[in-house]
Formats: C-alpha cells, structure tokens, sequence
C-alpha cells in the first residue's frame, strides 16, 4: 500500500501534468498546507510557468488577467478555507467576461468536516452559478488510474473554454500527512486528448433574409469588447465599406488602432450623442452589433432607442440584451457572420449617410483640460503595447478622447462586472503573457487592489494612477446633489503614492500637466521595470453620463 504522503504527490503529479498535456501554461498559487501536493506539483511541471501570489483575491484576478492575454485556461490554487472565498470577485468577472480560469481549491478530508476541525468551511458550491462546472473530487485513491485524472483536466479545460468560455471549479481534499516520506520520481507525461471544435456558421437562409432586410437602407455596425481573431477587423471594415455605413467602435472592440482600414470608424460618438438633435438626425433603420453590450450611456441610449431592427452576434451561449429590443440574433462566429453577409452582398445605404457620420466625428473635439493625457499616453506607447484601462471615469475618457492610429495596441478591460478590484493585478496578469503592459487607472481603483504591487516586481509595467481626488465618475450622476456626496461617494483619499512604490519597489514619478506626463511615460518607458506614475488631475469635465 502507497503511504498516503506519497499518494498525495503522485495524484498531484498526474493532475497536474495532464493539465499541461491539455495546452495549460500558467498557474498562480497562493501558498498553504493543504494544497501543498498539488503546488509542488505544479512548481516541478516542466513547462508550466508558476507564479506564487500571497494575497488570494490578487492572485484570481492575477489568473485572470493570464487567461485573459493568452485565450486559455490558467490554473488557480489556494489552500482550504477562506482562502479561496477570496477568489469570488475574479471569478464572478472571468464569468460575466468569458474568461477561461480554472480553480482549484484544496480542502479537508470528510471526516474533518462538520466537527469544528481548524480552517474547515464547506466549500461545495462556493461559487455557484458563477462556473460553467464544478467538480467535488475524493480523496486520492491507492491504485488510481491515471485515466481518470487525464480524461477529468482535459473534461475541465473543454468546459473552462467552450461553448462559454469561464471559470471551472475543482474542490481537492487531501488526507494528511501532504508530503510523500521518501523521494518520489515524476511520472511520464499523459496521452494527449485530441479536442475539436466546431465553428458557428450562420445559415445561409438568415443570412440571406437579414441581407433582404437591411438592404439599400441607413444602418450603423456597433462594435463593443470582443475577442479578437485573425482577419475579424479587416472583414467587419469591409463590411462597412460595403454597406456604406459607420462603425462605431468602442476601445475594446480593438477596431480603433492598427494597419487595417479605419476610414468607417466613428470613435468621438459620445462628445457628438451628447446632442440629441445630433442624433435624431442620424437615427438608423438597423443596427448591428458585434461584442459585449456598449460601455458609455449616450452609446447604449442611441443603440437601444435607434431602430426597429436590432441584429447581434453572439457566438456564445448568453443573453446579451439589457434594453429589450433585440430582434434578431445570429449566433455564429462573428468573423463568419461578416464574410457571410458580405457575400450576400445586400445594397449600400443611402447617398450621404456615411458623411454625415464622419464630418461630425471628425468636428467633435474632447475637452483637452480633463482627456489630453489620453493622447499623451497613445502618443507614447511603442507599437503593440497592451493598455489595460481602469473601470469608471478611465474608459470612459479614453472612449471619448483616444481618436484612432495606424499603430497596432491591444486594450483591454475588466468590463463582465465592470468593478474596480483587482485592476492592478489583472493588468500585471496580461504583462506575464505579452511580457509588458502599460495600465491606466484612477485613484480609487488603484487603492483597492495595491496588494496587486507584488506581483510587479521583474516585470516591465508601467502603472498609471490617475488621481482626480476620489471618485471622479459620481460627478455625473445624481448623487452630486446630496450634502453627503463627498463623505459617501467622492470619497477624496490621503494615500500617498509615492510610499506604495517605495514599499512595493516599484520606480516612482508625479506628473502634474499632460506636458509633464508625457515627458515623464517616455522616461518610464525607456527604463522599463516596474513603474508607478501618479499624473494629478482637475475634476473631470463632463465626458459621458453613466455608472461605473
């Protein structure tokens, strides 16, 4: 009989390598006693890129930040108890943005539970609706069969990434003693699990009824955050081009930056929707959108209020219609879908609906007092940097103020949830895939996830913390009017900045003028290594009216 120390290791070990044998590449362990066969296991895998993170809620949205780089599942490990309710925040995001994450938590045998044994929580459920599975496993068997363990990553990684790409639970309890008593040899590498998928293929009868439709007559595409593939920004702009109407394109759409052709692209909508008289004169008979659902009011407003005909894509199986006009849905790859009613080839829009877009786009000019450090900081980056941008008042200025460019950059966000916890570390999750990152984030945000600084260190990060004096999103909503606004929702801090980077080794700079910050991104950039430059800001001027 296997002495159950050793038991332990070699179930871990067999885990473990067959998540790496199903095309996992990184893992984030928060360390303690419980999970410790599976994270040895996990820092002796050849090829699985570990990193260790102190602080749980850090390492979830650290993990997340990876998958959401890389398009494949990251595995995740804490130890029993609280440890891993700490995981929820980045779990209900990795849900509600499509994010594949796989979590594993370790946990006390049976016979611990409902007893009072230390650190011991029923963790059955712990997520619920929020993963796209969940799996309760034993205790390590004497005599598995490695089978087992190889056909349940491979079920996990397939659940974790198709046909919802999400968060995938797996509760390990283990037996003590958590080591083996004697030197252990690594077993072989697992057979490799041949996994297919299909691609969604609108047919060609909706294809050729939505083309009838939309045919000859004004419409607008409306492209939101999605995830891109080769050749999607090239088809949805000849799409554009074609049917001689606007796209626009939020940030995270990934439309606004790069060689492709842009000539279609509204990206200063929210300054000119401001007017109602604007929009009325450019209300579309349809509308098609691609990607999640728009971030900003005024876009969402004139989307949902536009048209009779309200078309979405969505390859994935959600719901994505808060307003209630959606009249139809294709559910195909969006890259598909555009090739498919491009060759459909229904009429262009009217003489003139294009122009009227572009010349009014092309006259909207943000408010250079409270947006031009947006400028300064596309101006600066080098070519295909990731920009991770903040929630609240952050891609709300930059959806207003980033204007468009030939040079390639990657932006991305937490916008499933659309909270401000775990920024910091999402940002540095995406710099361990593309090797850099450079985040743009208010203060607040960045005071909530500053244990997100750890994990910083080695990496060439760029931190920008934006701090207007709290929370400078409220000034556009309601509560203004309270006497209690700037006690319960400006909530104007005394944290100093400067002392975070010292304590978390970061290098540090202050800006206070776009001119001073652009001067002092260049330098930062050209340092490389962890940076934290805090730019002081005026009150924001009025960019959008929406909640975070």
């Amino acid at each position: 009989m296997t002495d159950t120390g050793t038991l332990n290791f070699l179930w871990s070990q067999t885990m473990v390598a067959s998540f790496a044998a199903a095309g996992v590449k990184h893992a984030v362990i928060s360390p303690g006693s419980r999970s410790t066969p599976l994270a040895l296991a996990m820092l002796r895998q050849p090829g699985l890129d570990c990193t260790v993170a102190v602080d749980e809620r850090s390492a979830a949205f650290f993990a997340l930040g990876i998958a959401k780089a890389s398009r494949r599942p990251a595995l995740l490990l804490a130890t029993s108890g609280t440890a891993p309710a700490n995981w929820l925040p980045a779990v209900i995001e990795a849900s509600q943005a499509g994010v594949p994450l796989i979590a594993i938590s370790a946990d006390r045998p049976p016979e611990l539970h409902g007893c009072g044994a230390n650190q011991t929580i029923d963790q059955r459920g712990l997520f619920g609706s929020h993963v796209r599975a969940s799996h309760l496993l034993g205790t390590p068997e004497d005599g598995f069969d490695p089978a087992y363990l190889q056909h349940l990553t491979a079920r996990a990684c397939e659940q974790a990434c198709w046909p919802h790409p999400g968060p995938v639970h797996i509760n390990q309890p283990f037996r003590e003693p958590l080591l083996p008593a004697t030197a252990t040899s690594i077993p072989g590498p697992p057979g490799k699990i041949v996994v297919s998928r299909p691609e969604l293929r609108p047919s060609e009868d909706d294809i050729r009824a939505l083309s009838q439709t939309i045919s000859g007559r004004p419409g607008i595409i409306v492209c939101g955050e999605l995830p891109m593939e080769n050749g999607l920004a090239e088809a949805l702009t000849a799409l554009a081009s074609h049917l001689a109407c606007p796209i626009l394109a939020e940030p995270l759409s990934n439309l606004r930056f790069g060689p492709h052709d842009r000539s279609h692209l509204c990206v200063r909508y929210n300054l000119w929707l401001a007017d109602p008289k604007a929009a009325e004169a450019r209300r579309p008979d349809w509308v098609l959108r691609v990607g999640a659902f728009p971030v900003t009011r005024h876009l969402q407003t004139y989307v949902t209020s536009s048209s009779a005909i309200h078309v979405l894509v969505e390859p994935w199986p959600r719901w994505s219609d808060p307003t209630h006009r959606l009249t139809h849905l294709l559910r195909s790859d969006p890259l598909a879908a555009c090739r498919a009613l491009l060759a459909a080839a229904p009429a262009a829009a009217p003489a003139g609906w294009l122009k009227s877009f572009m010349d009014i786009d092309a006259a909207a000019r943000p408010d250079n007092a409270t947006t031009g450090h947006i400028a300064a900081l596309l101006d600066e980056l080098p070519a295909n940097t990731p920009l991770f941008v903040g929630n609240s008042l952050a891609i709300r200025q930059l959806d207003s103020a980033s204007g468009s460019g030939e040079k390639p950059l990657a932006f991305y966000g937490n916008r499933g949830a659309s909270g401000i916890d775990g920024n910091i570390s999402s940002a540095l999750g995406i710099a361990a895939v593309h090797g850099r990152v450079v985040a743009l984030l208010g203060d607040l945000t960045c005071q909530h996830d500053l244990g997100g600084l750890a994990l910083a260190r080695g990496r060439d990060a760029i931190i920008v913390a934006v701090n207007n004096g709290g929370g400078g999103i409220f000034d556009f909503l309601p509560q203004i009017a309270l006497p209690e606004f700037e006690q319960g929702w400006r909530t104007p801090q005394q944290i100093s900045f400067e002392h975070a980077a010292l304590t978390f080794s970061l290098g540090y700079a202050k800006a206070d003028s776009n001119d001073a910050f652009r001067s002092t991104l260049r330098q930062a950039i050209q340092s490389g290594g962890p940076q934290l430059i805090e730019l002081l800001a005026d009150q924001p001027a009025a960019v959008t009216g929406a909640a975070r």
